[in-house]
């Protein structure tokens, strides 16, 4: 079972996500974004903390940017939790909010492809959570644009290699 399950912010896609996986006697559980430790945003704070509360304490937690090694190196079912703050640590990475588009741009592309081969390769049962995006108006500033488009192309590059699409909605879920 390979997984992408995407919505809005606040939609319930992580907690329908986690119950995909609530029964597997093993799950790792990755998060592939900034530390929750950062001392600086309390919110980002509360809301790792409120995640962490939700997961059984049998899981484990891989925190990694480094994707598609956190895939291979997992042991059981995989939740991902989620795209949105991978891309967002790539773009931090390679100094993309200010930079020229060609000048990292092909680096980022070839990223999202080794993730979705490497959900691809993988054996085991997989769930990735994301945000859905350009559903709304453009967004005025460049840096939004940017996350817009690198997050649309890693979610269709995923969703490509994934069994099943569920949009989440209000928490509802609809089958894509």
């Amino acid at each position: 079972m390979k997984v992408l399950v995407t919505g809005g912010v606040r939609s319930g896609k992580s907690f329908h996500a986690e119950s995909l996986v609530v029964g597997e006697p093993v799950v790792t559980y990755i998060a592939p974004g900034p530390s929750p430790e950062v001392e600086d945003d309390p919110d980002w704070a509360a809301r790792v903390a409120t995640h962490r509360s939700r997961r059984p304490q049998h899981w484990h937690t891989v925190e990694s940017i480094d994707l598609p090694e956190a895939l291979a190196a997992a042991e059981g079912a995989v939740l991902v939790d989620c795209l949105g703050t991978w891309i967002t640590a790539q773009l931090d990475e390679l100094d993309a909010w200010d930079a020229v588009l060609e000048e990292w741009e092909p680096v980022l592309r070839e990223r999202i492809a080794a993730v979705a081969r490497a959900v691809a390769e993988t054996e085991r049962p997989v769930v990735v959570v994301t945000n859905e995006v350009g559903m709304g108006v453009v967004p005025e500033h460049r840096s939004g644009r940017l996350f817009r488009d690198m997050l649309g192309r890693a979610n269709q590059a995923v969703a490509a290699e994934c069994d099943q699409v569920l949009l989440v909605i209000a928490g509802r879920v609809l089958t894509l």
